[in-house]
């Protein structure tokens, strides 16, 4: 698109070629975040059980309870974020929830020698998360959005 038209866009329409791939970065980046959380609940929820022995082998109390808890967190502010409705409050949900979690579940430090690296990867994988995470709630979902904001 050339200047002249370009500016006629942005006139028209009130959106920069920069506006448009920032909405579609945004709406690609959410899709991708929720996806694997939308995923792990609903694994959760066909194997429940063992959800359950897991969260019950790290000493936590009412295994079930917080099973449940993961399930609602995982696929409900999964959701929320794919869809863009709420994506702030979901986001915030996942920052805590990853706080809570990944000291738990990926404490590389106390892993035996052969779980080390694969710790340690999910620690940073959780950490980089948070950190998609933070940005969603600075920034919001995008145009491409139930929020639109």
């Amino acid at each position: 698109m050339d200047t002249y038209h370009r500016n006629v866009h942005v006139a028209a329409y009130g959106e920069t070629h920069a506006d448009v791939q920032k909405d579609w970065a945004a709406l690609l980046g959410r899709v991708l975040l929720a996806g694997m959380f939308v995923f792990s609940g609903y694994g959760k929820i066909v194997g429940f059980a063992g959800t359950v022995g897991n969260i019950a082998s790290k000493g936590l109390p009412m295994p079930e309870v917080l099973a449940a808890i993961a399930i609602l967190i995982e696929v409900g502010a999964g959701l929320a974020i794919l869809f863009g409705w709420k994506a702030r409050w979901a986001a915030l949900a996942f920052i805590v929830f990853l706080i809570v979690i990944t000291p738990i579940f990926h404490n590389f430090w106390a892993s035996a020698p052969e779980q080390l690296a694969a710790q340690k990867i999910n620690f940073m994988k959780n950490v980089s998360i948070f950190g998609g995470m933070m940005l969603l709630f600075a920034f919001g979902p995008g145009r491409y959005s139930v929020d639109r904001g």
